[in-house]
This record gives C-alpha cells, sequence and structure tokens, in this order.
C-alpha cells in the first residue's frame, strides 16, 4: 500500500498516504472481525425467520399423527439451517437413546425455541398430546417475527427519512427561502435610498 502511494503520488507525500492508506484499511478489517465469534453458533437473524416455520411444521406433522419425536426428525431434515439442525440432533439424540432434557436444550438455546424444546421435552417424558399447544407456540411464534418485522419497517422509514430531509433541505431553501429574503433586501435597500 505504500509503494502504491508512493508510486499515484510520487515521493515522500505518496508514501506517507499510502501508509495512512494501509493503516486505515488494517483497522477497518479489524472492526470488521467479531471477536470470540464461536462458528458452531447459531445466527440468530436465520434462527428467528426459521422458528415461525419449524413451529407451524412441527404442528402439522404432530395434528397428521407422527410422534413428537418423529414430527422433530422430519422438520429438522426438511428444513435445515439453525433451527432445523437443532430439531434434526435433538430427535437424534432422543431416538438413540439419550435423556430428552439435555437432547432438547441445544434446540431451547435457540432464542425463541425454549417453549418448543420444553414442550418437545415434556410430549417425550409424558407422552402428553402435544398437537394444540405446539400449534399456540407457532402462533405465538408467527406474531412475534410479524411484529419484529413491523419494528424493522418503522425504523427503515425514520432512518430514511432524515437523508432525505438533507438533500431537500438545500433545495428548499435556494428556491423558496433564498428568493424571498433577496425580494425583501432590495426593497428594504432600495425603498430607503430613493
Amino acid at each position: 500500500m505504500v509503494c502504491a502511494g508512493w508510486l499515484l503520488a510520487g515521493g515522500l507525500t505518496g508514501a506517507a498516504v499510502g501508509l495512512a492508506g494501509a493503516v486505515g484499511l488494517w483497522r477497518w478489517r479489524l472492526r470488521q472481525e467479531t471477536p470470540g465469534a464461536d462458528p458452531g453458533a447459531p445466527d440468530l437473524a436465520e434462527a428467528a425467520r426459521q422458528l415461525p416455520l419449524a413451529a407451524d411444521l412441527l404442528a402439522a406433522c404432530i395434528a397428521a399423527g407422527a410422534g413428537p419425536v418423529i414430527a422433530a426428525q422430519a422438520v429438522g431434515e426438511a428444513l435445515g439451517g439453525p433451527v432445523g439442525d437443532a430439531f434434526a440432533r435433538g430427535a437424534a439424540e432422543v431416538r438413540l437413546g439419550g435423556e430428552p432434557g439435555p437432547a432438547w436444550r441445544r434446540l431451547g438455546a435457540v432464542p425463541g425455541a425454549g417453549g418448543l424444546a420444553r414442550l418437545l421435552e415434556r410430549a417425550d417424558v409424558s407422552g402428553l398430546p402435544a398437537a394444540v399447544p405446539v400449534a399456540r407456540l407457532a402462533a405465538e411464534a408467527r406474531a412475534d417475527w410479524g411484529r419484529a418485522a413491523t419494528a424493522r419497517a418503522r425504523r427503515a422509514g425514520v432512518m430514511v427519512s432524515a437523508p432525505v430531509g438533507l438533500c431537500f433541505l438545500p433545495a428548499f431553501i435556494a428556491v423558496g427561502v433564498l428568493p424571498v429574503v433577496i425580494g425583501l433586501a432590495e426593497g428594504v435597500l432600495g425603498g430607503g435610498g430613493g
């Protein structure tokens, strides 16, 4: 980068510009990387997007007569992503003889999926029907996702209005206010001298 600056701008000034550019690029790359990020951690945005669909699919499978573990496995294999992987892994652990609590804990770690994980654990331990509670959780997940989407849309509208206002303000002053002020100034200055 220093050599490129030296070639483009020439001399000591070019080397200083290149060095400043290299330092700026280095600092920008450091800010882009998130320190301590776990590559195995679920993508929160993707999980929030998938959760309502996963809950709906799980409710449909259970209502069709599948057991909670079989339904979770089917949803996990069909969906993929962070939520689908948690469903598939939990179902596989339970089918292989694992305890339901620890098996569904990974699903419970996905934001918003704690209720589903507890419900699957209870249904597996007690054998109670889970179709109605899963459908209720699916409706709650859809409502939460809808509220979050509405909040994001409102926030986007506010964020767009400031730059648009800053673009139109100079034009408004130049076309609307400035001619009136100039006309008033000419009238006051012209009328006072004659």
